[in-house]
C-alpha cells in the first residue's frame, strides 16, 4: 500500500502533511516509551551524590531491533511504506521542533525548586532545572536517545526505500551508507550501558539544549549524506573509493568504540586487561593504557572519521553533505577544550601529569 499523500513532495508543509507528520510521530514516541517500560532488559544503577540512585533500564538494542523488524514487514507486505518519512521530511522536522519546545516548557515548569538549578527563564528553559527527570520510572534523558537514534535510522532507511522504488535498485553508495549507519545505530544500542558513564547523563540538566539535540538535530541533520544518495542518476561511486571510504569508516569505528570501551572496562573493574596488558592509571583514577595513554580526545577523532566517510558515500556531488563532519569536527574540538579546563580544575596536578603522558589531545603530533 502506497504512504498517504505518496506524491507529496518532501518540503510541503501543507495542513495534511503536518497533520500526517503530528501523528507519525506520537505514535512513533509513545510505542518507544511504551518499549521502554514493557519491553525485557537488564537494570543498572549508577549512584548520584545530588539526585541519590538512579536506574536504568537497558532494553535499547531490543527495542531498536523490534522496531526495525516491525518497520521492515510493515514494508515487505505493504501496510506502510517508509518512504512516507521522506515525503513528509519536512512537516516531520516541523513537528519535531513544535514537540522540543512544548517538551522543554513542560520540563521547565515541573523543574522548579530543583536543588542547584540554573536561576533565570532562559537559562532554566536552556540549559534545564532537573538532572534527572523521570516518568514512570523512565529516565527522560536516556529515553531521549531512542527517538533520537532509532529515528535516524528510520529515516535513513526511508532514503533507501525511495532510491529503490524509483529506480528498481540501489547504488553502492547508498548500501555502503546503509550498512554504515545501521551499524553506528545498532553499536550504540550494544554499548548503551557505557551511556550512563557519559558526562551528558551524569552532570548535564534536561532542557531545550539536550531535547533539540536529541530530537531534532540528530535524527534531521544526521541524515543529510543519505538525503544526497537519494538521486542515483549522478556518477557511480568507483569501487576504488568504496574501499577506502570501508577502510575509513572501520579505523574510525575501531578507535571510536575502542576509546570508549576501554574506558568504560577500566572504570568497572580497574584491573581490566587493555591490549594484552594490565590497565596502567595514575593514582587508579586516570588511565594510561591503551587510546588513553597516546591522546586525550580520540574517541572524538573516531567519530569525526565515521561521519566523515558517511558524507563520502556521495562522492562530492554536492557540498552539503560534508556540513555535518564540518560541524561535528568544530563541535568535539570546542567539547574537548572544555572537558580540558573542567578536567584541570577537578584534578589539579594529576591532570598535569597526564598531560604530559598522553601529550596528544586529539591527532597525534598534530594537535
Amino acid at each position: 500500500m502506497p504512504p498517504p499523500d505518496a506524491g507529496l513532495a518532501p518540503m510541503t508543509l501543507s495542513g495534511d502533511a503536518l497533520l500526517a507528520a503530528a501523528v507519525m510521530l506520537s505514535v512513533f514516541l509513545v510505542v518507544l516509551f511504551a518499549g521502554s517500560i514493557f519491553v525485557p532488559g537488564r537494570t543498572l544503577v549508577l549512584a548520584d551524590a545530588e539526585a541519590g540512585n538512579r536506574e536504568f533500564k537497558l532494553n535499547g538494542l531490543a527495542l531498536f531491533l523490534l522496531v526495525v523488524a516491525v518497520a521492515a514487514l510493515c514494508q515487505l507486505f505493504g501496510w506502510f511504506s517508509l518512504s512516507a518519512l521522506h515525503t513528509h521530511f519536512a512537516a516531520l522536522f516541523v513537528m519535531a521542533n513544535v514537540f522540543s519546545f512544548a517538551l522543554s516548557g513542560w520540563l521547565y515548569r515541573r523543574g522548579e525548586g530543583a536543588p542547584n538549578a540554573p536561576q533565570g527563564f532562559w537559562r532554566g528553559y536552556f540549559m534545564g532545572r532537573e538532572l534527572n527527570p523521570t516518568v514512570l520510572g523512565v529516565d527522560l534523558k536516556m529515553f531521549s536517545y531512542r527517538p533520537s537514534l532509532i529515528g535516524l535510522a528510520l529515516l535513513n532507511i526511508s532514503f533507501a526505500v525511495v532510491q529503490y522504488e524509483t529506480y528498481g535498485q540501489l547504488t553502492l553508495g547508498m548500501a555502503l551508507y546503509q550498512a554504515f549507519t545501521f551499524a553506528y545505530v545498532f553499536n550504540y544500542f550494544q554499548f548503551e550501558q557505557g551511556m550512563i558513564h557519559t558526562w551528558d547523563i551524569i552532570s548535564e540538566r534536561f532542557g531545550w539544549m539536550l531535547v533539540w539535540g536529541d530530537y531534532v538535530l540528530v535524527p534531521f541533520f544526521y541524515c543529510l549524506a543519505g538525503w544526497w544518495l537519494v538521486d542515483a542518476s549522478g556518477p557511480a561511486l568507483p569501487p576504488l573509493a568504496a574501499a577506502g571510504i570501508v577502510l575509513l569508516f572501520v579505523f574510525g569505528f575501531w578507535l571510536f568504540r575502542g576509546a570508549n570501551e576501554q574506558k568504560h572496562r577500566f572504570k568497572q573493574d580497574p584491573d581490566t586487561m587493555i591490549w594484552g596488558k594490565p590497565a596502567e592509571a595514575l593514582d587508579g583514577r586516570l588511565l594510561v593504557s591503551g587510546f588513553w595513554g597516546i591522546g586525550r580526545h580520540l574517541n572524538y577523532t573516531g567519530e569525526i572519521c565515521i561521519y566523515l566517510s558517511f558524507a563520502l558515500t556521495t562522492g562530492f556531488v554536492s557540498w552539503a553533505p560534508f556540513l555535518l563532519p564540518a560541524w561535528l569536527a568544530g563541535l568535539l574540538v570546542q567539547r574537548s577544550r572544555r572537558d580540558e579546563r573542567r578536567c584541570r580544575a577537578k584534578y589539579g596536578d594529576l591532570w598535569n601529569r597526564y598531560t604530559k603522558r598522553a601529550r596528544f589531545v586529539m591527532a597525534p603530533y598534530i594537535y
